[in-house]
C-alpha cells in the first residue's frame, strides 16, 4: 500500500508540473515557462530514476515541453 501511495504522489507532482508548464506556454510567459521547466525536468528525471516513469517517456515530455517553451 505505501509504494502506491508514493508512486501516486510523485506522478501527481509530475502531472501538475506539466500543466503549470503547459498553461506558462499557453500565456506566452517564457521567464515563468523556463522556472517552471527547470523544476518539472527534475521532478520527470527524478520520477524515472525511481522507475515510476520510463526513461524514455521523461525525455520525451521535457523534450516536447523545452520544444514549445523555446518557439515562444
Amino acid at each position: 500500500m505505501r509504494r502506491n501511495a508514493v508512486n501516486s504522489k510523485t506522478m501527481g507532482e509530475v502531472r501538475t508540473f506539466e500543466k503549470k508548464v503547459r498553461a506558462a506556454i499557453a500565456s506566452k510567459s517564457k521567464e515563468e515557462g523556463q522556472k517552471l521547466l527547470l523544476t518539472f525536468t527534475s521532478k520527470v528525471d527524478k520520477a524515472a530514476q525511481k522507475g515510476r516513469l520510463h526513461a524514455r517517456t521523461a525525455a520525451r515530455k521535457v523534450s516536447r515541453l523545452s520544444k514549445a517553451l523555446a518557439s515562444l
